[in-house]
Parts: C-alpha cells; structure tokens; sequence
C-alpha cells in the first residue's frame, strides 16, 4: 500500500514521513504542503492512505476530504482534538493528535491495511437475509450464518458499507447504518454518533468525547451524548 501526507508545516511533513517509514512498510509518494498541490497529484496516481492536516490554509482538511473518493482511507493528523466528531462523520480511519505518538500511528495504519482489505472488490461481502428477535441470519459465500446480537460488540459505518464487529470476527455488508440499527433490539444497541452504534453489554468505561470497549475507543458524538448518558447511565448523570 501507498500514501501521501498533506500538511502545510514542512517540519510536520518531515516527521511524519519519518514516523511512517519507521512503524510500517508503506510507500511515501509524496508530500503537499496545500490540498490543492496534492489535487493536481491526485489526478495523475492514486494513493491508497491520505494523512491529511485540518487547519490549512485556502482549502481546509476536512472540506478537501469531502471531495475525496470514496476508496480513499483517510487519516487526521492534526494539534486539535476539537474536530474529531466532524473527521468520523466523513469516514476517517484515524484522527491523530499532534505530536503523533508512535503506537497510535501504528495502530490507524493496521486499520486502515485491515479495512483496504475488506472494502476490496475481492472481498466477499455478505447480506443479511433475516433476523427474529435474538440474531441475524447472514448469507456469505453462498452459505448462511447466525449471528447472535448478544455477541456483536458494535457497527460501524464505512463508505458505503457497514462493518460487525463481534467477538470473533468482522463482517461487512452493503447496509447503512440506520437500516441495520432499525432491525436490531433497542434495549441493547445505542447509536453513539454517526458512524457507530454499540452493544451496552460490552461498554468498559466512557468519558465526554469517547467510548471504550475493551481496547477499542468510540468517539461519543455531539448529537448522541445527552442520549447516551441518559440511557446507559439511568440518569444518574447529572449533564
């Protein structure tokens, strides 16, 4: 896999190509100091990873990553925690605060080379044929599985696609997220932002902006946090 990485610090640049090509086996095709720069780029090779800054000048991280193809993985590279909420609305793989740390940069690039995988036209993706109160039926490479709510940990939202994860594997299947949230039982599942929805039962802990489970973290979206408190927490919070 290859990438690009888009910041107008020419220092920033300078160590992230450092931090990539020290934690990971990409191919670094290129750095932009501006989106635009790295649009004329774009025209002539694609690049499979975008690490992308978000305050930049004429054309900002987030409006350039709107305009983006679909198959393009995104991840966020910036000194703001602020706009986290807003990266996951457009499907971003990471968002990475400055200075990035090693692990974490580690980590989003493993995502995003696990789900280049799953989102690849090779990639069998599986349909849901039916569900009764206690599972899915799911049809995958011409056979059916059951998938029992009890044991999904949460959905997430990508592209155009939604991803289970369960305790034991990841399924991907042509749905939106509030379509599959719909045939699903409310009394455990709970839409937490745009792009996730989880099962309360594996909830560890949470703060203000985001959930964990296990060692998976959630961001907690502006639009579900009231909800979310009231809910899981009985309201016992008082917000």
């Amino acid at each position: 896999m290859n990438c690009i990485i888009i910041d107008d610090e020419p220092l920033a640049r300078q160590e992230m190509q450092a931090l990539i090509n020290d934690v990971s086996d990409l191919e670094v095709l290129g750095t932009f100091g501006s989106a635009p720069a790295a649009t004329s780029f774009l025209k002539e090779k694609k690049a499979d990873i975008i690490f992308l800054d978000i305050e930049m000048p004429m054309i900002t991280g987030l409006e350039f990553a709107s305009e983006l193809p679909k198959d393009t993985l995104i991840i966020f590279t910036t000194a703001y925690a602020k706009y986290a909420i807003e990266s996951y609305d457009l499907d971003a793989i990471g968002y990475l605060l400055k200075p990035v740390e090693k692990t974490r940069l580690e980590k989003a690039i493993n995502k995003a080379k696990s789900y280049k995988t799953l989102l690849s036209k090779d990639t069998e993706k599986s349909t849901i044929e039916g569900n009764t109160d206690d599972f899915f039926i799911i049809k995958s490479d011409r056979r059916f599985y059951r998938i029992n709510f009890a044991e999904i940990r949460f959905i997430e939202g990508l592209k155009d696609y939604v991803i289970i994860h369960t305790e034991h594997q990841r399924l991907i299947t042509a749905m939106n997220l509030k379509t599959i949230t719909s045939r699903m039982p409310q009394k455990f599942f709970l839409r937490v932002s745009k792009s996730y929805v989880v099962n309360i039962k594996f909830i560890d802990s949470f703060d203000h902006q985001n959930i964990f489970l296990s060692d998976t973290e959630i961001p907690l979206g502006d639009v579900y946090r009231k909800a979310f408190f009231r809910l899981y927490s009985g309201g016992a919070l008082n917000l």
